[in-house]
C-alpha cells in the first residue's frame, strides 16, 4: 500500500515537472493534459493513503468524487479551493485533446498554478518533503 502511494506521488511529480517544461516551450496542450494527470495521479496518492479504492479500477469520476466529496467536503483534510481544481483541469484537458480548440498561455498559466497547488497540498498532507 505504502508503495503504491509512493510510486502515484512520484507520477505526480514527474507528470508536474513535464507540464512546467511544456509550458516553458510554448506547448500549452500539452502543459494541460499533463496538469490535469499530476493532479490525478496525486488525488489517488491522497485516496490511497486514507484506504480509499475503487471496486475495480481507478476512474476519472470516481477519484474526483471521492476526493472532492469525501477528503475536502467531509474530513475537511485539504482546502475548499482545491475543490474545482480536478473538473477545472479536465475540462482543459479535454478542450486540448478532444476539440478543435487550443489552450492559450493564459490557461495553460493558470492549471499549472492550480496544479502545483494541489500536488503541494497532498504531499504536505502525507509528509513529504518538496
Amino acid at each position: 500500500m505504502e508503495q503504491d502511494i509512493t510510486i502515484y506521488l512520484v507520477k505526480a511529480a514527474e507528470s508536474l515537472l513535464t507540464a512546467e517544461s511544456e509550458f516553458a516551450n510554448g506547448r500549452y496542450n500539452s502543459c494541460a493534459n499533463r496538469c490535469y494527470y499530476a493532479c490525478f495521479q496525486a488525488a489517488i496518492a491522497a485516496l490511497l493513503r486514507e484506504g480509499i479504492r475503487p471496486r475495480g479500477q481507478w476512474n476519472h469520476v470516481f477519484v474526483q468524487g471521492q476526493f472532492v466529496g469525501v477528503l475536502i467536503n467531509q474530513r475537511h483534510y485539504y482546502d475548499s479551493e482545491l475543490r474545482r481544481v480536478l473538473a477545472d483541469n479536465q475540462s482543459l484537458r479535454d478542450r486540448a485533446d478532444y476539440r478543435p480548440e487550443l489552450v492559450t498561455a493564459t490557461q495553460a498559466s493558470r492549471a499549472l498554478r492550480r496544479s502545483r497547488l494541489f500536488v503541494t497540498a497532498v504531499r504536505q498532507r502525507g509528509g513529504v518533503a518538496q
